[in-house]
């Protein structure tokens, strides 16, 4: 039997088998889901630090990089300066064409009616629940040229148009000392932020781009641009937002994703 080689710790040496820590994490960082988790803090120092339970099985490495995902979210949270302004560019940077990115193909991109669109509001609200694109559109509009961030590695600069998010949230009695704020999109993707996030200046509800109506492969009829957060944080297609002090979770956090997404 082989004698499990030993680790110094901070806490002093532990009896792990670092084969078997490696292979582990890498079977779980595999998927491009996981690899957010690990690609930037977990080494095998950091899973030492971490090392209390047995990490030589599925379980216990998952639940380590989820409590790993969660101590950097909070970690996220505490440095987020609701005042601290992202950059913004000339329109001579503008990307043309803007990229295109989904987790599906440009010719699964959905279809959204104009005329029947309602934007649906719920949870902690307690004005206008119903929303048309030209109520949305008759509001107070500005525009931002700034640099979307993927979690993939490339980034581009565009030029967004909308209402101010903090502005529509009280246009629509929201509550905003509520922790979360829950995006539900017609290409059945979903989303959440914290309501600091939400309040940002910057933070904007999106019916243009590059001085036109949004286009569908950029999220018609509206995208939330939030130029603090990662990519994935900004959902297209909106259809519906919920007001909530419950944890709404995402479609790409519930499978490994870091939840905060700064960026």
């Amino acid at each position: 039997m082989t004698t499990p080689k030993r680790f110094l710790t901070a806490g002093g040496a532990l009896p792990l088998d670092a084969q078997s820590i490696v292979k582990d994490a890498q079977k779980e960082l595999a998927s491009s889901q996981r690899r957010l988790f690990g690609k930037r803090m977990l080494t095998l120092g950091g899973l030492m630090l971490l090392s209390g339970c047995d990490l030589t099985n599925d379980a216990s490495v998952n639940g380590m990089l989820r409590k790993l995902s969660s101590f950097n979210d909070d970690a996220q949270a505490l440095l987020f300066d609701p005042r601290k302004l992202a950059p913004t560019y000339p329109e001579s940077m503008i990307a043309r064409p803007f990229p295109f990115n989904a987790y599906y193909d440009i010719d699964q991109v959905p279809e959204v009616d104009a005329a029947s669109y309602r934007l649906e509001l719920s949870g902690r609200v307690q004005g206008r629940r119903v929303w048309t694109l030209d109520a949305l559109r008759a509001l107070p509009q500005q525009s931002q040229v700034t640099r979307h961030i993927c979690i993939e590695g490339w980034s581009a600069i565009g030029k967004w148009g909308g209402v101010r998010f903090a502005d529509f949230l009280r246009y629509a009695g929201a509550d905003t000392t509520a922790k979360y704020v829950a995006f539900h999109c017609a290409d059945n993707y979903w989303t959440s932020i914290d309501m600091p996030t939400a309040l940002h200046p910057q933070t904007l509800l999106t019916l243009t781009y590059d001085g036109g109506v949004l286009p569908a492969k950029y999220g018609f009829p509206m995208k939330l641009r939030i130029p603090t957060k990662l990519g994935y944080k900004n959902p297209k297609h909106i259809v519906a937002i919920t007001v909530t002090n419950t944890f709404p979770g995402g479609y790409w956090e519930n499978q490994g994703y870091n939840w905060f997404g700064g960026s």
